[in-house]
């Protein structure tokens, strides 16, 4: 399992922007979910903290793979969340919960993950939220 993905998706279940930083190079590309490409730490950090005020989520049931001698890497896991403020263009938030498979994928240079790429079905979120 790699240790950098590990740590990193240790920070995220504690809220610890900080350490997720930790993990990520200066020029990281980070592939937003049916989204835009965001480069470098500045940006992500401002990603996690629209993601803070919008939901609190917990990933279980996590499962890392690691490939191509540390230098790539994959996760499956479950998002379990709370939607707590209304993101623009997406249902109005009241508190709903909801539980989604998703996965991420990983590039790594010199123990630093380099490329971020998360999926999950936005159709079904938007389901269970609107529910």
């Amino acid at each position: 399992m790699n240790e950098t993905v590990k740590a990193y998706f240790d920070a995220f279940n504690r809220g610890d922007v900080p350490g997720m930083l930790a993990c990520l190079s200066d020029d990281v590309r980070h592939h937003v979910n049916e989204g835009q490409v965001r480069e470098g730490k500045d940006l992500f950090r401002a990603f996690c903290d629209h993601m803070s005020r919008c939901y609190r989520e917990e990933l279980t049931d996590m499962v890392i793979f690691d490939a191509e001698g540390g230098t790539r890497a994959a996760a499956e896991f479950v998002v379990n969340g709370t939607y707590l403020e209304t993101d623009e263009g997406l249902p109005e938030a009241k508190g709903q919960t909801y539980v989604l498979p998703a996965g991420s994928f990983f590039t790594l240079k010199d123990g630093l993950i380099t490329r971020v790429v998360t999926y999950y079905n936005l159709a079904d979120w938007v389901k269970q939220v609107s529910a």
